[in-house]
């Protein structure tokens, strides 16, 4: 090799930029000479090779940081190059430079190593000099100065603007419109027009802000329409159009001004609302069947359904006689007189009467005690056999209930009839449950067959008012005396064939529970207390007692 200023030179082999593929290279403890000059006198390196050695070892250490550090479009981009330092183990921190420890380090391997010192060298421009590694076509881009590598904001721009015509076109299904791929699959303007916006994104974007803008406007009013503004109503009582409405027990009134809102009688459920407390009686509306004509004022509403009688309901009263009910259907259902009253009797078998209720012909009616004490609702589908049908029914199961059959006896009855009759008239001769269970004990001791105050005789005068279809205090006790009927017990021995009215349950359990009190007779003197006593001494007394008053009272003009 030829010597220059007395030193040695050694032409910069390839491998040696890229001995980082070769780890034997590394992992070598000392710099050894080739093979060659083994025995022959050693060249001790002189500083100035050191300093050289290691200029190149910095050399290609930045490079290889700068390779490896390199970004493109503010991502990562690696260049594939490994960076090389003195120690491999090392390596490079992303943030850190070169680490001055190393400045004046001998090198750790020999680069020249069993190479052959008389093979053809590739000529190198100056020591040093690397390789040009993106002349290929298929490398990587070279990277930037350090000084270039943040975009320009005119760069930057171009490129957001790349970006989001490539979102606009992904969003609208867009294809490819003739723009050049950069390298790396990367899609941009190369120098051609700017890409305009498509129209099509920008309508659709117009028309989504509207929509927000006029549905939150929208909410936005309705909002403050409903807490300020006053409730739509209408005016006046209605139109010429009647609907029922039914109002379910537990509603309360605004449920109710939805149910009316729904059927078209009010406006809104908040005027109904808001008509029914300024109403005294707006928070007293019963549950029922209402008949209400559409487009009411909300309180042309609460006004009907505040008055009992235009409720559509029928309600039986405890104690009520079956002429009086018949009556009352045909009213609400707008049927002729007389309707009800001959379906009852020509369908009394088809009506669910109990087996055991009494065929007896001498009875008034079949279903009297079978009409259960009451509200009902009535609909448009009512008819006066469907009515009948369900207050037997209720009578039948409230009957069952109590256990009417199984105590006849027990109460020394002869049949589940004779219960209800009692009770009939324990109903119809009280005011309490108090005076019920003693007036029943009135009824037993006067069945028996000791009673010879009485001879078994009842003696009921709401015995007689029924037969006659009246209900009068003061008659005639001789001529009803005189009067012979089986349901008079002013005349006959015993109860009568059947119940004169419809129980309520007040009546039932006091008729099935009564007072034991030994209780003989009774009588009102004052038409409100009723008094009872044991002897008919007793009795004579308060019977002269209410003579008395009642012959004031004619005096009077009362």
């Amino acid at each position: 090799m030829p010597y220059v200023d007395g030193q040695q030179q050694y032409p910069q082999e390839p491998q040696y930029q890229e001995q980082q593929q070769y780890p034997q290279y590394q992992e070598q403890p000392q710099y050894q000479q080739h093979p060659q000059y083994q025995g022959q006198p050693q060249y001790q390196q002189e500083p100035q090779y050191q300093q050289q050695v290691q200029y190149q070892q910095q050399t290609h250490q930045q490079q290889a940081y700068q390779q490896h550090q390199e970004t493109y479009g503010g991502q990562g981009w690696d260049t594939g190059q490994v960076p090389v330092g003195p120690d491999q183990n090392r390596g490079f921190e992303p943030n850190a430079g070169f680490d001055p420890q190393y400045a004046n380090a001998a090198p750790s391997a020999d680069p020249y190593a069993g190479a052959d010192p008389y093979a053809q060298q590739q000529a190198s421009g100056y020591p040093g000099e690397a390789p040009d590694l993106y002349g290929t076509p298929e490398a990587f881009p070279p990277p930037r100065p350090p000084g270039r590598r943040h975009l320009e904001p005119e760069e930057r721009w171009q490129e957001e603007e790349v970006k989001a015509d490539e979102a606009e076109d992904s969003f609208l299904g867009g294809g490819d419109d003739g723009d050049d791929d950069e390298p790396g699959g990367r899609r941009g303007r190369s120098g051609g027009k700017p890409k305009k916006r498509s129209g099509m994104a920008c309508l659709i974007a117009a028309v989504v802000i509207v929509g927000v803008l006029g549905g939150g406007g929208y909410y936005g009013y309705s909002y403050i329409k409903d807490k300020f503004a006053s409730a739509e109503d209408f005016a006046g009582s209605g139109i010429d159009e009647t609907v029922d409405v039914e109002i379910p027990k537990g509603a309360g009134l605004g449920q109710m001004g939805r149910i009316l809102k729904q059927a078209g009688v009010v406006a809104s459920a908040q005027a109904f609302v808001d008509a029914a407390n300024a109403n005294p009686k707006g928070k007293a509306i019963q549950p029922g069947v209402y008949p209400l004509k559409k487009k009411m004022s909300a309180a042309s509403a609460v006004e009907v359904m505040t008055d009992p009688s235009k409720l559509h309901v029928l309600t039986i009263s405890e104690g009520m006689r079956n002429t009086t009910v018949y009556d009352a259907i045909d009213r609400k259902l707008e049927k002729p007189a007389g309707t009800t009253k001959d379906i009852a009797f020509r369908e009394a078998k088809n009506l669910g009467l109990p087996a055991w209720a009494n065929n007896d012909p001498k009875l008034m009616d079949p279903l009297e005690g079978f009409l259960y004490p009451m509200r009902y609702d009535l609909t448009k589908d009512s008819t006066p056999e469907s009515l009948l049908k369900q207050m037997v029914k209720n009578a039948t199961d409230k009957y069952g209930e109590l256990g009417v059959e199984g105590k006849a006896k027990e109460l020394g009855l002869e049949n589940p009839i004779q219960v209800i009759t009692v009770a009939s008239l324990v109903n119809a001769e009280g005011k309490n449950h108090d005076d019920f269970r003693k007036m029943s004990e009135v009824v037993y001791n006067r069945l028996k067959k000791t009673n010879d105050v009485t001879n078994r005789k009842i003696q009921f005068d709401s015995t007689y008012n029924y037969v006659k279809g009246t209900s009068e205090i003061n008659f005639n006790l001789t001529e009803a005396k005189a009067f012979v009927h089986p349901y008079n017990t002013h005349n006959v021995a015993g109860l009568p064939p059947g119940p004169i009215g419809n129980p309520g349950l007040d009546a039932l359990t006091a008729t099935l529970s009564p007072d034991h009190g030994g209780w003989m007779f009774f009588v009102s003197v004052d038409g409100d207390k009723t008094t009872f006593t044991k002897t008919y001494d007793e009795h004579l007394k308060l019977v002269d007692e209410f003579q008395a008053r009642q012959k004031q009272k004619t005096e009077n003009g009362g």
